[in-house]
């Protein structure tokens, strides 16, 4: 275990490519560079919040020390580090956005393992950058108890994620327009570590394709291959890897939908290269089964990274990406040929996915109606998510009255069912009886298959709205009763959370509601 402030750090990506030296942080326009140096700013008072112990042991990392606290309140820097903020672009909402990059994120550098590979360590919320554009470079601590607290939640769920292994709060205030109407205010500001093999984005390959900087573009598409892809080699590594890119982002999307997760800003800067679940602002979990449910105000009205339309949206990124690298290419058509066969790629895994879901042995012929039947009747009663499916685990054999199905699913519904819909949960679940007893495996092999792919415990973002309402106040139980619960998701410790989102959190402002600055 070795502490922050000691350790030597790697600077793979910081040495490998052209990156502006100045250390300046006024916001420019940086053609030519894949990164900026800069140092983090420093804060008042650095104070611990949280440390993230099993990811600091998975890296080899000793508890923070008063020298590492500096580290991770951005005041101070190890003699190894590098610090920088990445130079990428991206597409917002579906409109090109050109340069944007790491407005408050900076990259501390890597930390190296003992099996020879790294992860980045990075602190969002450090201040200025030359990407910052208008903003201070900060964060707030609304928004990064949300980032602490789901990218851990997400990793013990099993959804490719990013990790974060500090919440730092910084002694100093910052002024945030929370839903951009004209009324800043004064908020406590933090400093989350975040930490991943790679921070690496679709915006990284679209901002060097559209200044046509080709010869960096296909250093980066390189670089990244041997860092992260080594088994691809050959004169078609390049489309080998956009396969695998385009593979990963499937398996992710699909992850998301098994858990219930929105992602709420699916623009293409957001998108990993890992297919990892990066830049956590205003997600949401879903409580009611509602396919067009986005938490993200600035997504209305025409909700395009709704929780129903993610997988197209991941499809419409990766186009972008595709076109991004199209240029080295001589002839695109294999490129265009593997783009087109997302949509394949993406059902097989969504399928097999709610096949386990519903304690299928496997997916069968006649099954994909089954499982359509099923997201039919969820839409139509729009019951919770995760309480319905926690009760569908434990629905007894051959219950076919409709009163009595009605009273198994009730703890699940938001409102009272009518005799149309009481009557298509009836059939839905006589004919989901009929196909559970063609199984090959027993009935306890596939109730223990649904509770290992259907999670009891999920972060509701009226639970982190009363966390953080608890932790502006000096109050911590709450935020300490969340983080022991989101470690144990599938299991049934902390049934105090197992309920029905309250009446209160249907309009309240950072619970049902959140901005892009969430």
């Amino acid at each position: 275990m070795q502490h922050l402030s000691t350790h030597k750090f790697v600077n793979d990506f910081t040495e490998a490519f052209e990156g502006d030296q100045s250390g300046d942080p006024q916001p420019r326009q940086t053609p030519g560079v894949l990164y900026s140096r800069i140092l983090p700013s420093p804060v008042n008072q650095p104070k611990l919040l949280a440390w993230t112990t099993d990811l600091a042991a998975e890296l080899g990392i000793q508890e923070p020390d008063e020298n590492d606290l500096s580290i991770l309140g951005g005041n101070t820097v190890n003699p190894t580090m590098k610090p920088y903020a990445a130079c990428y672009a991206g597409h917002q909402f579906g409109n090109w956005a050109g340069q944007l990059g790491d407005g408050r994120a900076i990259t501390l550098g890597e930390w190296p393992l003992p099996n020879g590979k790294s992860w980045e360590l990075q602190l969002k919320g450090a201040g200025p950058t030359p990407y910052s554009r208008r903003a201070d470079g900060r964060a707030v601590l609304r928004s990064s108890v949300r980032e602490y607290l789901m990218s851990e939640a997400m990793y013990h769920l099993g959804v490719p994620t990013t990790r974060a292994l500090s919440l730092v709060a910084t002694g100093d205030q910052v002024r945030r327009d929370m839903f951009y109407d004209g009324r800043p205010a004064l908020e406590p500001g933090a400093i989350v570590m975040r930490a991943a093999p790679s921070f690496l984005r679709f915006g990284n390959f679209e901002m060097l394709s559209a200044r046509k900087e080709y010869e960096n573009l296909q250093k980066l598409v390189d670089w990244t291959i041997e860092k992260f892809f080594p088994e691809l080699t050959g004169p078609d590594k390049t489309l080998q890897w956009f396969k695998k890119v385009m593979e990963s982002t499937a398996t992710m999307v699909v992850e998301w939908l098994r858990v219930g997760f929105v992602h709420g800003v699916m623009n293409t800067d957001n998108m990993s290269i890992l297919g990892l679940t990066i830049d956590y602002g205003p997600f949401s979990f879903l409580d009611a089964y509602d396919l067009n449910f986005s938490p993200n105000t600035t997504d209305h009205p025409g909700l395009r990274y709704a929780y129903g339309k993610q997988h197209s949206v991941a499809y419409w990124n990766l186009s972008c990406l595709a076109n991004a690298i199209s240029p080295l290419f001589e002839d695109p058509k294999e490129l265009i040929s593997t783009v087109e066969s997302f949509g394949p790629v993406f059902y097989e895994k969504f399928y097999s996915m709610k096949a386990a879901k519903m304690g299928l042995d496997e997916l069968g012929n006649g099954d994909v109606g089954l499982v359509d039947d099923l997201e039919n009747l969820l839409a139509e009663i729009q019951p919770d998510m995760t309480i319905f499916y926690q009760l569908l685990s434990d629905l007894p054999e051959e219950l076919s009255d409709i009163e009595a199905i009605n009273r198994h699913f009730k703890p699940s519904f938001y409102h009272n069912l009518s005799e149309i819909q009481l009557e298509l949960l009836r059939k839905n679940m006589t004919t989901y009886q009929e196909r559970l007893s063609k199984n090959t495996i027993t009935r306890t092999a596939s109730r223990s298959k649904m509770k290992a792919n259907n999670p009891r415990f999920i972060l509701r973002n009226y639970l982190l709205y009363e966390a953080i309402q608890d932790l502006e106040k000096g109050e911590d139980q709450l935020f300490r009763k969340l983080q022991k619960a989101l470690e144990t998701p599938y299991s049934k410790e902390h049934d105090e959370f197992f309920a029905l989102r309250p009446q209160w959190a249907n309009e309240q402002p950072g619970s049902a509601t959140l901005s892009c600055s969430s």
